[in-house]
């Protein structure tokens, strides 16, 4: 019998807001919220996200796929079907896969050159 591979089928992210303004050279100091999905298991992982707005109604799911024993990045600034991401507006993700995956979500908010900052989380459900 093989180990089961680490991580979970269902994540929560809180907190996420992508910010439309940046300060410095693009792509590279864009402001963004990105997630870093982690498949350690030997299945290819069916992911389906859906944001979850403050102040209008859930959009989703969105549709990725993270190869067996891979790393997928993924900004959310790129999430563009069924409908863009709002920028500037308070948003959660749920996450689901078909298989056990990793979620880390971080952040890169450039808007001010003197305070750039940098955060990391996300939560199994």
């Amino acid at each position: 019998m093989s180990p089961q591979p680490p991580g979970c089928r269902r994540w929560a992210v809180a907190a996420g807001w992508a910010p439309s303004r940046a300060t410095g050279a693009e792509p590279m100091f864009s402001s963004r919220d990105q997630l870093a999905l982690l498949n350690a298991g030997t299945e290819l992982a069916n992911v389906r996200m859906r944001v979850l707005y403050a102040e209008h109604g859930p959009v989703g799911p969105y549709r990725i796929g993270v190869a067996p024993r891979r790393l997928r990045n993924l900004r959310i600034n790129d999430l563009i079907f069924p409908e863009a991401v709002r920028l500037d507006e308070a948003y959660g993700l749920l996450v689901d896969s078909d298989q056990p995956i990793v979620v880390q979500f971080t952040r890169q908010d450039t808007r001010a050159r003197a305070n750039a900052g940098l955060m990391a989380t996300a939560w199994s459900a």
